[in-house]
């Protein structure tokens, strides 16, 4: 319907959508950058492996683009896989240990603006076994993915938020106690009562808050 006024006219168009909510699977392309490949946003609600990898890989074909983003995105993602299945299967470590390395992985990248491989082996993993363990992690992770990371890059603020959402500092033990641990692993001390068989743990603190 037009709207006029003393020297335009202005002309309003209605026309149907859909909600991105609603497709289980969509593409929008971007007829952009032809050269370099178009750029494209994708939705996958399934969100099943093995249908994301013949959406995205057989038929889109597509891949993730190499920038500051989803280099942050993949390598804070990378960091949570390794802690919960790789770090704890390998190696004699204890719940409060994945958390603590999870939350210095965290804090790795909220406090810079770069990341740097050396320095967050050296700042984050710390022991030269399980820098080796999580180099060779890191290269299969790549291969299944198809996407190689820089050993140097800009670390995106947007991104450290989205994936700040999954690295829980949560210890659950049974049903009972929900311990949040933000740092300062020597304060904590686990062990076996000898009497109950029970297992506890001793957390040392100066004052209630």
């Amino acid at each position: 319907m037009p709207y006029h006024s003393a020297n335009t006219v202005a002309v309003m168009v209605q026309e149907d959508g859909i909600s991105v909510s609603k497709p289980d699977k969509a593409c929008l392309v971007f007829k952009t950058a032809s050269q370099e490949g178009y750029k494209v946003c994708i939705i996958d609600h399934t969100n099943k492996q093995q249908d994301a990898q013949y959406w995205v890989n057989d038929f889109l074909q597509v891949q993730p683009i190499a920038d500051s983003y989803h280099h942050t995105d993949k390598y804070l993602s990378l960091c949570k896989q390794f802690v919960t299945n790789e770090y704890a299967e390998k190696f004699d470590v204890t719940k409060t240990d994945q958390i603590e390395m999870l939350n210095r992985s965290m804090d790795y990248f909220k406090t810079r603006d770069h990341f740097d491989m050396e320095e967050f082996a050296g700042e984050v993993i710390h022991h030269a076994e399980v820098v080796d363990s999580f180099m060779e992690y890191k290269k299969n992770f790549e291969t299944a993915r198809n996407y190689e990371f820089e050993d140097n890059f800009d670390i995106h603020l947007s991104a450290v938020k989205k994936q700040q959402k999954q690295f829980k500092s949560v210890l659950k033990l049974d049903k009972n106690f929900h311990i949040y641990i933000h740092g300062r692993r020597d304060l904590i001390e686990r062990g076996v009562d000898e009497v109950t068989g029970k297992k506890y743990y001793k957390i040392y603190f100066d004052e209630e808050v």
